[in-house]
């Protein structure tokens, strides 16, 4: 029998035995730690992938620089760099007192690399339901939820609008100062499809538009999901020398079928810039029925396409010293087929606007054609409704 003693002198043995074996192990086996590991300030980019990284044998200066490099996309105008600026963390208790973009890229976040939301967003009087809903608009609102099964299709009225804004801006008051501001339906329900996207993401379209194809065939499958986060029409590309006789830009982009992700920057954009204009206008005593400011200037498609362009040619997003020059409506004249320029894509004029028979869109059933819009004009007076393709200037 082992006396008490002895078994005291072989556990000590065996106890130090085990801690020279592991001191051995420590030592001479490499440690694993994680490679971009979370940052508590970092985007999301920065945090993917969590891969394991061999600290004996660190990467070299030219494998970080290779692994930091922003994707690039190419253009006419030659390459440009997405790109996309650190995110520092904000404090809860000072968003209020930060500037409005800060505030609204607080509470809207932008993931460029999370999908597209589920949800298609409309505007109307009545809902569906109602027996006021009009029968002319009952097929064109049907084929979006036809094309689309598995998406969250949903007819907001304005009652409900309102609502609605006021529960996703609560935290931004000065926002739903502005929208309830506004003295005209044309101008809430133009600010509203920005307000939707830019906190919900997913896809707006006027009532008055009918779905051709599902927004699954808008880009072309090749193309990442992940690589973008805005998808948007031309509206008008009027190649005649009288073109500012009947639109405001030489290009112009449409705002009413937009497509987007959660908080991307075009988005939080415009919705501070028609914020800012509106309580600027409010102040000064301007902002009412009356006002010579036009809608398409205000809210509509003139200033939704400066954004845009503002948008592509803006330092903070993109490298610009690579760039033979900015990104103008030259780079999208006449496109027969998508275009990609960093995170957005922008679409030819029969995507939007199949049908017009004018600016060489094509017909309806153009495989490039996605979505049908009728011109009805629904915020318009009636007597202002039903715009004909005879009324639109021809070449």
């Amino acid at each position: 029998m082992i006396s008490f003693k002895r078994a005291l002198l072989i556990a000590g043995t065996l106890l130090t035995f085990f801690l020279f074996l592991r001191s051995r192990h420590k030592s001479n086996d490499p440690v694993l730690r994680p490679l971009n590991s979370p940052k508590p300030t970092g985007s999301f980019s920065d945090n993917q992938p969590n891969a394991l990284q061999d600290e004996s044998n660190p990467p070299s200066p030219a494998d970080v620089a290779a692994k930091s490099a922003p994707s690039r996309t190419t253009t006419d105008s030659g390459e440009r760099y997405t790109y996309k600026k650190p995110k520092t963390q904000v404090i809860m208790g000072n968003v209020k007192a930060k500037p409005l973009r800060e505030q609204l890229a607080y509470q809207f976040p932008y993931d460029p690399e999370g999908k597209f939301p589920a949800y298609i967003w409309q505007t109307w009087k009545y809902a569906p339901a109602s027996g006021d809903f009009g029968e002319s608009l009952r097929p064109s609102e049907a084929s979006w939820s036809e094309l689309h099964p598995n998406f969250v299709h949903e007819v907001i009225t304005d009652n409900v609008a309102v609502h609605l804004i006021r529960h996703l801006y609560a935290s931004v008051p000065i926002v739903l100062d502005a929208y309830n501001s506004l003295p005209l339906p044309v101008l809430k329900a133009d600010f509203f499809r920005y307000l939707i996207l830019l906190a919900r993401g997913g896809i707006y379209s006027d009532i008055d538009t009918a779905a051709l194809q599902s927004a699954v065939n808008w880009v072309p499958q090749e193309v990442p999901r992940s690589s973008y986060g805005l998808i948007i029409g031309i509206e008008a590309d009027p190649d005649r020398p009288d073109w500012h006789e009947w639109y405001s830009r030489r290009i112009q982009f449409c705002q009413w079928t937009i497509q987007a992700k959660p908080g991307h920057p075009v988005l939080r954009e415009i919705v501070a810039k028609i914020t800012e204009d509106t309580l600027q206008m409010k102040r000064e005593g301007a902002l009412t029925k009356d006002s010579k400011r036009s809608v398409m200037e205000f809210t509509g498609p003139g200033v939704w396409t400066d954004t845009v362009f503002d948008y592509f040619n803006d330092e903070e997003y993109f490298d610009m010293s690579t760039s033979q020059g900015n990104i103008t409506w030259d780079h999208f004249t006449g496109i027969k087929a998508a275009k990609k320029v960093g995170d957005v894509v922008v679409l030819p004029i029969t995507s939007f606007s199949p049908g017009i028979q004018t600016m060489g869109a094509g017909e309806d059933d153009d495989p490039m054609a996605f979505v049908k819009h009728a011109f009805e004009g629904s915020w318009k007076p009636e007597s202002e409704r039903h715009i004909e393709e005879k009324n639109l200037p021809k070449w």
